[in-house]
């Protein structure tokens, strides 16, 4: 769904605004220490193992603070990483480096934490017919961001917006007077190209759906027997997926029920920061 380039039609603005929210006015510390511009390197460094993803985002953070940073990276986009592996050097303005410092790394942290958990799911799933779908319980104004590094990791990208699919919730259901009726306002609504999910909670709404004929029929919090009778009674006639609470602890069970695909909200809202650092600053002689 997402590489580099389609994400940096927006990338741009909301790192600048990450940047802003660090540097109201100026950096005061860096200020104090050093006054002018003065060349400079640092090294990034991993401190634990796990996937990189972001060193694109991760640049365009400096960059954007001076186009004439320079990076020399030694790993790729993707790449595995183990503790105490030099990741890269960055060359620039001092100043520059000290002032993008925690903005740029919170971005590679969170991004190649993010990755480093989906790809120890996506290992769960191999062998199995089932795919990992992300979900939209992503960090406000990081979306983009993170649902990249799930693809990066291994995963696959559910809808990006409530603009990107149709998914017919409890609530929507509610609203319509009950699943058939959604469906059919759907199909009346929406364009031919846009498929229709609908969220079902026990057996009778997947039959419901189904016979409606919705497209994909998502299985919200049943238990794996429910899912087993479900995927069986579904038969084909449209795909499934398994959501709510999945984790790395049960997905094993749920890889036994035959669903299509599973969601996990816990690739984006749970995923713990892959720890980096940058270290061993040092000024370069002037050319």
């Amino acid at each position: 769904m997402f590489n580099y380039e389609s994400m940096a039609l927006s990338a741009d603005e909301l790192i600048k605004n990450a940047l802003k929210e660090d540097i109201t006015s100026e950096d005061i510390s860096t200020g104090a220490v050093i006054r002018n511009a003065k060349k400079g390197c640092v090294q990034l460094i991993c401190k634990q193992d796990g996937v990189i993803c972001g060193l694109n985002v991760f640049a365009r953070t400096f960059e954007l603070l001076d186009a004439e940073t320079v990076f020399e990276f030694y790993v790729d986009e993707g790449d595995r990483v183990s503790k105490g592996q030099l990741i890269g050097v960055i060359t620039g303005d001092i100043r520059v480096l000290l002032s993008g410092e925690r903005t740029a790394l919170n971005y590679l942290q969170r991004m190649s934490g993010i990755a480093t958990y989906t790809a120890g799911v996506v290992k769960l799933l191999e062998g199995s017919k089932t795919k990992l779908l992300d979900t939209r319980k992503t960090t406000p104004n990081m979306r983009i961001f993170e649902k990249y590094a799930v693809k990066i990791g291994g995963g696959n990208n559910h809808r990006y917006n409530l603009s990107d699919g149709v998914m017919l919730k409890d609530n929507h259901i509610a609203a319509a007077g009950g699943v058939k009726q959604a469906v059919e306002a759907a199909k009346q609504y929406c364009s031919f190209v846009h498929k229709i999910e609908v969220e079902a909670e026990n057996l009778e709404m997947c039959r419901e759906a189904v016979e409606a004929g919705a497209d994909i029929i998502m299985l919200d919090n049943m238990s794996v027997e429910d899912m087993k009778k479900a995927v069986v009674l579904i038969g084909g006639r449209a795909l499934t997926e398994c959501s709510g609470n999945v984790t790395k602890e049960n997905i094993s069970k749920i890889i036994e029920t035959g669903v299509d695909f599973v969601s996990s909200g816990a690739l984006t809202h749970s995923a713990p920061i892959l720890d980096l650092s940058l270290k061993n600053l040092k000024a370069l002689e002037a050319e």
